[in-house]
């Protein structure tokens, strides 16, 4: 199994989908990543990714991705490139790669109730500055 470490952003906020038959909760979300490199003739360039990502782990989708992830969070993602396939409406097959999501890091985080952290207000919440995580809050995988 190939496994995938990808740092990037949100592109949107995270769907929070249930499985039809047992009511399972699961994250789906799209993460953008940029390359930056020199070209031969020495002009800079930029490629940016989109990655199709789910997250089966209910628990991390209910208690982490939904209250905190939103477009524009960075975010640090582990896991396994997938093939999904299925059949339009209009007869024709669709081939996609998808990363299955083992381990998400989110960067700056906070939840949407929250508003945005001024410089004294980040140091109340025992957040570091630098990295943007409560060292005392329970993750939940």
């Amino acid at each position: 199994m190939q496994t995938l470490t990808l740092e990037g952003y949100l592109a949107a906020d995270p769907s929070i989908l249930a499985a039809q038959g047992s009511g399972k909760k699961r994250a789906s979300f799209r993460v953008l990543e940029t390359t930056r490199f020199r070209r031969a003739n020495g002009e800079p360039g930029e490629r940016t990714t989109g990655f199709n990502c789910i997250c089966f782990n209910e628990a991390t989708a209910e208690n982490y991705i939904q209250p905190y992830a939103r477009k524009g969070s960075r975010v640090v993602i582990q896991g396994h490139v997938e093939n999904d396939t299925w059949t339009g409406k209009d007869g024709v097959e669709h081939y996609d790669l998808r990363l299955v999501v083992s381990d998400i890091r989110l960067k700056n985080r906070r939840a949407a109730s929250e508003p945005a952290a001024s410089g004294s207000g980040v140091a109340d919440r025992g957040v570091e500055a630098g990295g943007g995580y409560d060292l005392n809050d329970d993750i939940p995988f």
